[in-house]
């Protein structure tokens, strides 16, 4: 299917789902919650449960392309959360060609409001971008970034769910490829809807913003903007030992200024139980 086809038939599935009573709270099904795609949920993982992440991206155009390993661990409970991702990933602007490693995120989440069963859920995340990729290669900013993300997720009826991003990412003294050095700053903005069809089967809408900068010079900077739809379905394979497998794909749809690109996403995940992994 094309995807702008898909897109029209998630926009069409969406409104086609009632939103359920009015002023009466929703319990949230118990399902696929925590593995969004471009969106950030506002779900910490439960205490002793852990989730492997692991993604890939690939633009048409360009042919860039980048895959991501990422953690999730509990700590103590589910109020806190650490998680890191490792990325691998090719950029066209690399002078080699070659693929490698990107810069690296440790990140803190915090679930303030709600959790996985309540109507609003509220996770504040404060992430470091260690500056582990190289930036003579495109693969990397050069310089430690600090990142905030507000993800606040809301459950509009028995079949629906939205998730709201709004972040800002700042890297003081970034680089580009021939060195020049910049302070750059990233506003990210982020809002998707989720019919739940079935607890193990969701439709998935999602549409992510970036208004940031790029070094153009030294101590000079230029625009770097980026919009995209993207139309996507998620399933999972729930086994009796407690372990969560969850596929998925997307079509990522550039509009406004990323008007004309293209991208196919893979998404896969492992959750399962600390503690019954060690009976």
């Amino acid at each position: 299917m094309h995807p702008i086809q898909l897109t029209l038939l998630c926009l069409a599935a969406l409104l086609a789902v009632p939103l359920g009573a009015q002023g009466a709270p929703q319990e949230k099904p118990v399902g696929i919650q925590d593995n969004s795609f471009l969106v950030e949920e506002a779900y910490n993982q439960e205490a002793g449960v852990v989730q492997h992440i692991n993604t890939f991206s690939r633009s048409r155009q360009s042919g860039d392309w980048s895959y991501t390993f990422t953690q999730e661990w509990p700590v103590g409970g589910q109020a806190h959360q650490f998680s890191y991702t490792l990325p691998w990933q090719r950029v066209h602007a690399s002078l080699d060609g070659r693929n490698g490693a990107g810069d690296v995120a440790l990140n803190y989440r915090y679930q303030w409001v709600g959790d996985g069963n309540a109507q609003v859920a509220v996770s504040p995340r404060f992430t470091l971008l260690l500056p582990v990729g190289r930036d003579d290669q495109g693969r990397g900013t050069g310089a430690l970034s600090y990142q905030v993300n507000l993800p606040v997720s809301v459950l509009l009826g028995a079949q629906v769910v939205s998730h709201t991003n709004l972040g800002l990412t700042l890297t003081p003294h970034a680089k580009n490829v021939v060195g020049d050095k910049a302070n750059l700053s990233t506003t990210n903005l982020g809002q998707s809807f989720i019919w739940l069809a079935r607890p193990d089967f969701n439709v998935m809408l999602e549409l992510a913003y970036t208004h940031g900068q790029a070094v153009a010079g030294p101590n000079l900077t230029e625009p770097a903007r980026s919009l995209f739809v993207s139309p996507g379905l998620r399933w999972a394979y729930n086994f009796p030992s407690g372990l969560q497998i969850v596929p998925g794909i997307a079509f990522p749809i550039g509009v406004g200024s990323s008007k004309g690109e293209r991208a196919i996403f893979f998404y896969l995940s492992f959750e399962h139980s600390l503690r019954k992994a060690r009976k």
